[in-house]
């Protein structure tokens, strides 16, 4: 479901889904989450690839937010599909999160 790479001290989340929903949200929130239960861990979440994120896959990133702030983590975004940005501005998301349009410039604002 999710591939987690290290580079630089900080965890980078990639998906093997286009499709964020209800069926796998749960594994998604748990798998991250347990990256946070170390304090001041970095995450970068990269939605390159994914097409599709519904409610309850927003509510997930909203968890794992939480989870980070009260680890003292840091959590960024990387999306580049248009169609997801257009969703994160509609839910007043990207006041929210920090997205990033690419890895590089992501990992650039985690130093």
């Amino acid at each position: 479901m999710i591939n987690v790479e290290k580079r630089e001290k900080v965890d980078i989340v990639s998906f093997t889904t286009d499709t964020i929903n209800a069926l796998v949200t749960d594994e998604i929130r748990e798998e991250i989450s347990k990256i946070f239960e170390i304090a001041n861990s970095k995450v970068i979440i990269n939605l390159s690839g994914v097409k599709y994120i519904d409610s309850t896959g927003f509510g997930s990133f909203l968890s794992i937010m939480r989870t980070a702030r009260n680890n003292y983590g840091t959590l960024k975004f990387v999306n580049n599909e248009p169609a997801l940005i257009d969703i994160f501005r509609t839910l007043h998301l990207n006041t929210v999160f920090d997205i990033y349009e690419n890895l590089e410039e992501c990992m650039r604002a985690m130093k």
